[in-house]
This record gives C-alpha cells, sequence and structure tokens, in this order.
C-alpha cells in the first residue's frame, strides 16, 4: 500500500511537470528573456499563446523578443495582435511604431505614437521617435518640438537628436 501511494505521488507530480500551463510558460520565456536567451522565450511565448490565445502580456513580450532578433514582420503581427486584443496598451503602440520606423514606414510610425502618446502622454520615447519619423517625413517644425517635449520628460536620446536635427 505505501508503494502505491508512493507511486502515485511520482505519477502525479510528472503529469503536473508535462502539464504546464501558460503562465508558467510565460514566466519561464521572461526568465529566458532576462538571461539573454531571446529565442528560447520566443518558444516558450509561443508555447503560452497556444495554450491562451488572448494572452496579452506574451503576444507584447514575444513582439519585444522578434524586434531584438529583427525579425520586423514577426514584431509587427506580434504587436498588432496585442492591440487588437487591448487598444488601450501604449507599450504596443510605440513597439509598432518601432517597428514602422525601422520599416521606413514613417507615417505608421507617427500614427502609432500619437496613439501611444493619446493613452500615456509622459512617454518620451514615443515622443523621441515620432520627432526621428516627422524628421525623416521632412517636417522638421514638428520633429524639433517632439524633441524638445522629449527632453523635458527625461530623454537623453532626444538631446541628441535635437541637436543633430534642430540647426
Amino acid at each position: 500500500m505505501k508503494n502505491l501511494l508512493l507511486l502515485s505521488s511520482v505519477m502525479m507530480m510528472t503529469c503536473s511537470v508535462w502539464a504546464q500551463s501558460a503562465t508558467g510558460y510565460f514566466d519561464k520565456a521572461m526568465k529566458k528573456a532576462e538571461a539573454g536567451n531571446t529565442k528560447g522565450a520566443i518558444a516558450d511565448y509561443t508555447k503560452a499563446i497556444s495554450m491562451n490565445s488572448k494572452f496579452v502580456e506574451a503576444y507584447q513580450n514575444r513582439g519585444v523578443a522578434k524586434y531584438k532578433l529583427n525579425d520586423l514582420k514577426g514584431a509587427e503581427a506580434d504587436f498588432s495582435k496585442t492591440i487588437e486584443l487591448d487598444n488601450m496598451n501604449a507599450d504596443a503602440f510605440t513597439g509598432r511604431a518601432n517597428v514602422y520606423y525601422k520599416l521606413k514606414n514613417y507615417k505608421g510610425a507617427i500614427d502609432d505614437c500619437t496613439s501611444s502618446l493619446g493613452l500615456n502622454p509622459k512617454d518620451y520615447i514615443a515622443y523621441n521617435l515620432r520627432g526621428l519619423a516627422y524628421n525623416e517625413n521632412g517636417d522638421k517644425r514638428n520633429a524639433c518640438k517632439d524633441f524638445t517635449k522629449a527632453i523635458e520628460l527625461g530623454s537623453q536620446s532626444a538631446i541628441k537628436n535635437k541637436a543633430n536635427y534642430c540647426k
């Protein structure tokens, strides 16, 4: 009887290891991302999403990881899905704006930064990025205005950008 209880306990523990939850995979992905294992993190975010197709944070974090690996189309898709699931997520708009900027879709970057700033008016990253996109579109006045606002909010990058583009 004692052996049967022990065997049953071992089997239950084994099953619980195999039956990892979406949150468990998400937590593993976060640890891998922090350790610099971006590909491993993406794999675990993907497992979390396969278990919970509405896992907003998993889509967003996977988008960040894909961006780091320069998988811009994959990052764009994940940020877009994040926005579809949570259109009040300012960081997802800023993330997708970064992708658009890298893809030279400056209008898309400006629009997403504007959406992000509507949700979080203190996001100096969005101001700085929108300033860069305005600059690329030839709109120096709005670029310099955004760099100035980003500087007011604490952006160091905007100081350099304003010095380079607002002469």
